[in-house]
């Protein structure tokens, strides 16, 4: 039977906000075929102007929609599980961090199909990296180019097994901290080098902005552009030595590594 909506999203977020305007203002899909449900009024409120229809009733949601993207906190969605179970949805597409895909089959029942998606901060902007999992879609051709295309209109989409997920949540996911981070402690250096703040932060931000740039059109590996800005005898290269010295390599695998490690916790849950 046919759906009243194409989409119907619970959990009205940060992140699915930022779902919802990628995929209306570049007119992948018409407001009017979408649907939001949320406990908060004003989240509601604040994609209204996107033409979606909202409410408070997750079941109706899960009723009348063909793809039924869930959005919610990992550990509110067992309760919203036992609100859309009676529903029985086809076609389910997760941004929960953590939340596995059996995970939603075992709650929701009925031959449910699921796509996992880890998206990142940067989709708010168009920038994301997202790492996602097509497996239960694979045999449709349809329902691949739609959720593809519903995520291609925030940044990158990178297929991946839902085994690799934990490592997407430690490299992308999570990732954008480490470069805000990054970038801070660069203003921070500037400033102790007689610059000011707003000096080092355009310094800072658009250094990042274009060694991202290089590497992705550069045919030189990583390690291989390093050597490129490190003269011997330079001012880089000393640089690169204390951070070295200090393991920053290790300090970056370290962190990735408790991440993942508390990914695959919350997993097993």
């Amino acid at each position: 039977m046919k759906k009243q909506y194409k989409l119907g999203v619970i959990g009205c977020g940060f992140m699915a906000q930022a779902i919802l305007k990628g995929a209306i203002l570049s007119d992948f899909i018409r407001g009017r075929k979408v649907i939001v449900s949320d406990i908060s009024e004003s989240n509601l409120d604040a994609v209204e102007e996107l033409g979606v229809k909202t409410c408070m009733d997750n079941e109706y949601v899960a009723e009348n929609s063909e793809y039924l993207l869930i959005a919610v906190k990992p550990q509110n969605f067992a309760e919203v599980a036992v609100e859309i179970k009676r529903a029985m949805p086809e076609k389910i597409i997760s941004i929960m961090a953590g939340v596995k895909k059996n995970k939603i089959k075992n709650a929701i029942g009925g031959g449910v199909k699921v796509c996992r998606c880890m998206p990142n901060l940067p989709c708010t902007v168009g920038s994301g990296m997202m790492g996602v999992n097509f497996t239960d879609f694979n045999s449709n051709s349809d329902d691949l180019e739609f959720i593809s295309n519903l995520f291609n209109r925030m940044g990158t989409v990178l297929s991946v097994e839902e085994s690799k997920m934990d490592a997407v949540t430690g490299i992308s996911g999570s990732g954008p901290a480490y470069v805000f981070m990054f970038i801070d402690s660069l203003i921070d250096a500037g400033v102790n080098q007689g610059l000011t703040k707003d000096e080092a932060k355009i310094l800072a931000v658009n250094t990042v902005l274009g060694g991202a740039e290089t590497v992705i059109n550069s045919d030189c590996s990583v390690p291989e552009l390093i050597k490129r800005v490190c003269s011997k005898g330079g001012t880089t290269i000393e640089a690169i030595k204390v951070l070295e010295e200090n393991n920053f390599r290790k300090i970056v695998n370290d962190a990735v590594d408790a991440c993942v490690k508390r990914s695959k916790e919350l997993s097993e849950r």
